[in-house]
């Protein structure tokens, strides 16, 4: 697992925080919101890590055609600041994550990124992420907790408290793989003790 660190003298505004998924090589990397400014400087780390996609969860401040430009297609799924994503954009998002494995079933020598970002990357962007591990078989409050090892102070608690009520709608994965995935994690990370433990709320 490799949190990615901002590079010195980088105009990146918060440390990247890259996650992997133990059981797919589709990855995840949550960031703050770039500008036209310091887009070039993520536009290094995108490369690095091989990013495909780019979800926006916040308002567009910076053009997306410099990524397509680099081969990166950039979406737009904005939700409240501080809330939780209606359905439709779940199911969307849900969505971007299906085609992405279904393309590593085709190529299994690549290994892509998907990028997503709010405005600090403490919010919206995690969210999407806790759902998408949750739809590979975690447990949402290892979800959490495991985000959090990687991006300190993610989450606020009506998040928690939507992602530890959240239900799989992805019909696609197999029972077998979930429940690998889910021990895996576990056993890794030493989740699944309590059901519902306290998460600090920062």
């Amino acid at each position: 697992m490799v949190n990615s660190q901002a590079r010195s003298g980088s105009p990146l505004g918060r440390t990247l925080s890259l996650i992997e998924v133990t059981n797919s090589p589709l990855r995840f990397l949550i960031l703050d919101c770039p500008t036209e400014s310091t887009l070039p400087f993520y536009m290094e780390e995108f490369k690095r890590y091989n990013v495909t996609d780019v979800v926006r969860c916040c308002q567009q401040t910076y053009s997306a055609t410099t990524l397509a430009m680099e081969g990166i297609t950039v979406h737009d799924m904005p939700f409240k600041d501080g809330g939780v994503p209606p359905v439709n954009l779940v199911r969307e998002w849900i969505g971007l994550v299906d085609t992405q494995e279904q393309k590593l079933k085709e190529n299994d020598n690549i290994r892509p990124t998907i990028a997503v970002h709010c405005v600090a990357g403490l919010g919206r962007a995690p969210v999407l992420v806790a759902i998408a591990l949750i739809e590979l078989g975690m447990e949402p409050l290892d979800a959490v907790e495991y985000i959090r090892t990687k991006r300190r102070g993610a989450f606020n608690k009506p998040q928690i408290s939507y992602l530890d009520t959240y239900k799989r709608i992805w019909k696609t994965k197999s029972s077998s793989s979930s429940s690998s995935l889910k021990f895996t994690f576990g056993k890794m990370f030493k989740f699944g003790g309590a059901k519902k433990q306290e998460l600090p709320i920062h």
